[in-house]
C-alpha cells in the first residue's frame, strides 16, 4: 500500500471504528457501587463530605452547617494505552494484526472506571477517607463516639448463627449509623459485593429459603449480589448502600477515554523509528464518599 495522507486517514478511521465498537460492547459494573463526579480542573475538593445533609424543623433563622475542618481532595491522573503501527506493515498490507489491538484498547478504556473503583474497594482497609480514618475502620468519630464500619467475620451460610454473626451483624451495624446530631441515617444496605471465591456463599445467603443447618434464612432477598474478579482478597466481603444520591465510591472524570492517533509521516517517531501510533487517553481518578454507606469485613475470623 502506498503511504499517503488519504490511505493513512482511511486506515486509522477503521481502527477508530474498531476501538469504538469494542468500547461500546465491553462490560462494566462500577456504576452499581460508585458515582460519577465530572471534573473540570486538576484537583477536586470534597470537604463537603464532612456533612451528611438532613432536613430539620425550621425554627427562627436557618441553621447552616459549617464545613468541618477535614481536608479531602482528589487529583486526576493521566491514563493511556498505546499501540505502535510499523510503517512496513502498512506498506505490506499487513494491517489485520492491529484490529485485535484496537479492540483490546477499546475494551481496556471502557473498563478504566471499573479498575479505579474496584481498586478503591481493595485498598479501603488501608487508605484514608475524608475524616482522616481508613475508609473501613473501627474508630470513625461521630459526635465524640467511635463508630465501626469494619468487621473480621468470614461470610457464612453454614448456620443461622454464623449468618447472623457475619452478614447479619454488618446489616445491623449499618442500619444503626447516626449523624452528628444523633438521628438515624436510615442506611439501607442493598449490595453485597464479593470476590468469585465467595460467590456461592453469598448467593446462598441471598437466594436460599434455608441455610446449611436447615434453619430458615432471614436474609433471602435482602440485597443484590455483585461479584467481581478485581477484588484481590478471597476472604474480604463488602455490604453497601447505593440507594442514596452519594455513593460509597467516587469515579472522578476529567476527560473520558478517547481514541487518539499520531499519523503525521514527518513526526519524529515515524522518521526515526518508522512507527505510527494509536490508542486511548483519559484523565480520571477515584476516591471515597460517605463511609457510612459501606461496611467491609476482611474475613479473617471464622
Amino acid at each position: 500500500m502506498i503511504i499517503n495522507a488519504s490511505n493513512l486517514k482511511a486506515i486509522f478511521v477503521n481502527l477508530k471504528t474498531t476501538f469504538n465498537n469494542a468500547f461500546d460492547a465491553a462490560p462494566s459494573s462500577w456504576q452499581k457501587i460508585g458515582m460519577l463526579v465530572p471534573s473540570n480542573t486538576k484537583t477536586n475538593d470534597y470537604a463537603w463530605l464532612a456533612n451528611f445533609p438532613r432536613m430539620q424543623k425550621w425554627i427562627g433563622e436557618k441553621q447552616a452547617k459549617a464545613l468541618a475542618a477535614f481536608k479531602y481532595s482528589i487529583t486526576n491522573d493521566d491514563w493511556e494505552a498505546t499501540v505502535e503501527v510499523d510503517r512496513n506493515d502498512i506498506e505490506d498490507d499487513q494491517l489485520g494484526i492491529y484490529a485485535p489491538q484496537a479492540q483490546m484498547a477499546g475494551f481496556s478504556a471502557k473498563q478504566l472506571p471499573d479498575e479505579i473503583v474496584y481498586g478503591l474497594v481493595n485498598s479501603g482497609f488501608t487508605t484514608l477517607c475524608y475524616d482522616g480514618q481508613y475508609f473501613f475502620d473501627v474508630d470513625h468519630s461521630v459526635n465524640g463516639a467511635s463508630v465501626s464500619n469494619k468487621g473480621t467475620k468470614k461470610l457464612s451460610c453454614a448456620s443461622q448463627a454464623a449468618a447472623q454473626a457475619s452478614y447479619g451483624a454488618a446489616r445491623t451495624a449499618m442500619r444503626k449509623f447516626k449523624d452528628d446530631e444523633g438521628r438515624p441515617l436510615n442506611i439501607m444496605p442493598n449490595i453485597l459485593l464479593v470476590p468469585p471465591a465467595l460467590e456461592d456463599t453469598a448467593r446462598a445467603l441471598l437466594t436460599n429459603d434455608r441455610l446449611d443447618d436447615g434453619k430458615a434464612n432471614p436474609y433471602k432477598g435482602t440485597a443484590e449480589l455483585v461479584v467481581d474478579a478485581r477484588l484481590t482478597s478471597d476472604d474480604a466481603w463488602f455490604l453497601l448502600d447505593t440507594s442514596k444520591p452519594v455513593k460509597p465510591f467516587i469515579y472522578q472524570e476529567r476527560k473520558a477515554p478517547v481514541f487518539v492517533e499520531q499519523i503525521d509521516p514527518q513526526a519524529d517517531n515515524v522518521f526515526n523509528r518508522k512507527k505510527f501510533l494509536f490508542g486511548a487517553e483519559a484523565r480520571a481518578s477515584g476516591g471515597y464518599g460517605f463511609w457510612q454507606l459501606a461496611y467491609g469485613s476482611d474475613g479473617s475470623v471464622v
